[in-house]
């Protein structure tokens, strides 16, 4: 494994970290209630820092295939949780999510920094971050 494979595997590691931290910051030290979209989107990254951690200690950069499956669905719903908050044609159409509301913003830094945004920015890092490694491993054979 290259040294650039291993820089993108701890960078990806360290963002799948990051933001699992951050999730539990807002959940359990701020007390803000995750709602179900959010759930979804921990179900996505909370793996990932033991499947990152493993692969980067045991320098296995295939796992990069994982990475970008999970990145690419945590994504999708990241976006879509994104935009219920924030485009009032979707807020209409938005799923009831239960106790919490998902078009709720307990955070809106700079009028468009909230939670689901934090968490979209976390998989695309991580998804071009795998694709970058992917690229790297083809060209290796």
């Amino acid at each position: 494994m290259t040294k650039k494979v291993e820089n993108l595997m701890l960078f990806m590691w360290t963002v799948a970290f990051t933001a699992t931290l951050g999730s539990l910051y807002f959940s359990e030290v701020r007390q803000y209630e995750p709602c179900e979209l959010c759930w979804y989107q921990r179900i996505l990254m909370y793996p990932l820092v033991i499947i990152l951690g493993v692969a980067y200690a045991q320098k296995n950069a295939k796992i990069a295939v994982t990475s970008l499956t999970f990145s690419i669905i945590g994504a999708c719903i990241s976006a879509y949780h994104y935009s219920i908050q924030k485009l009032s044609f979707m807020q209409e159409s938005a799923p009831t999510c239960g106790r919490v509301s998902c078009t709720g913003e307990y955070i809106n830094y700079l009028g468009f920094i909230t939670i689901p945004f934090l968490a979209l920015v976390a998989f695309i890092l991580i998804i071009i971050s795998s694709i970058l490694v992917l690229k790297s491993i083809k060209g290796e054979k």
